[in-house]
C-alpha cells in the first residue's frame, strides 16, 4: 500500500495542543517536536510527517515505498529503535511498515517547566512568536517555528536554541546572512540577550526574554 494523498498539514487545527506519547517518546502535533525522554529530538521535516502520519492519522496502515526507506531509518535512529527487535516502526516483509507501540493521546505539556524558566520570543512585524526549549527554525519553510515569508530571507535561514536560561544565534548558510546586531554571525554560534536584534536579510527580528536572569541584562536593540 503507498502513502495515502494526503497532506499532514491538513489536520493541523485538529492537533494544535495534542501529544501523542510512545515509549520513551512524545509527540507534539502543536509545535511539531519531538522529545525523547527529556531532550528533543531533530527530525527533517519529511521524517516527522512520516512519524505524525503513522501515530495519528493511520497508526495501524501499512506504508510502502521505496523512497521511505532512509525517512524509517532516521527515525529509528532518533528514536532509538532497533530494526532487529523493533518497537516503534516494524518492517513488514514485501509490504511496508507498521507503527506497533502503544500510544497516549493527551493535551497535558510534556513536562513541568523548570521554576526559573525563562519565557523567549522574537518580535517581528507587530507579531510576537514563542520559542520553544530547543531548537528554532527561523526561515521561508512552512515548518519554521518561526516562518519569515520575504525573498530576503532563506528557507532554512537561521536557528534560535534555547537551553534553559541559554539562548545561541546559529546561521545556517543563509544566502544574505544573519547578523546580531552589526555583527555578522559567522562559524560559532551567538550568545543572546533580551532585546537584541536579528537581522535576517532585510528583516529585523527582536529576541525577547523574560524570566529570573532577564531583569539584569541590558537591552541592546540597534
Amino acid at each position: 500500500m503507498s502513502l495515502p494523498e494526503r497532506s499532514p498539514q491538513r489536520f493541523a487545527p485538529l492537533y494544535e495542543s495534542m501529544r501523542i506519547r510512545f515509549e520513551d517518546c512524545v509527540l507534539d502535533l502543536g509545535t511539531r517536536e519531538v522529545v525523547r525522554g527529556d531532550r528533543p529530538v531533530r527530525l527533517s521535516p519529511k521524517a516527522f510527517d512520516l512519524l505524525q502520519i503513522h501515530t495519528s492519522i493511520w497508526p495501524d496502515t501499512f506504508v510502502a515505498d521505496g523512497n521511505l526507506a532512509n525517512l524509517v531509518s532516521e527515525l529509528r535512529e532518533a528514536l532509538g529503535d532497533d530494526a532487529h527487535e523493533p518497537r516503534i516502526i516494524r518492517t513488514v516483509p514485501r509490504f511496508g511498515y507498521s507503527f506497533p507501540a502503544k500510544t497516549d493521546e493527551s493535551s497535558a505539556p510534556t513536562s513541568p517547566p523548570p521554576p526559573d524558566a525563562t519565557s523567549c520570543r522574537v518580535v517581528w512585524g507587530g507579531k510576537e512568536t514563542a520559542l520553544a526549549e530547543g531548537e528554532n527554525l527561523i526561515g521561508r519553510d512552512e515548518h519554521a517555528a518561526v516562518r519569515i515569508d520575504h525573498a530576503s530571507v532563506s528557507r532554512y535561514h537561521a536557528r534560535i536554541v534555547i537551553d534553559g536560561f541559554a539562548a545561541r544565534l546559529e546561521d545556517l548558510g543563509s544566502k544574505n546572512g544573519t547578523h546580531l546586531g552589526e555583527r555578522k554571525i559567522e562559524g560559532a554560534a551567538a550568545a543572546l540577550r533580551d532585546g537584541d536584534a536579528i537581522r535576517l536579510g532585510s528583516v529585523v527580528l527582536t529576541f525577547r526574554r523574560s524570566g529570573s536572569d532577564a531583569a539584569t541584562e541590558t537591552a541592546s536593540i540597534r
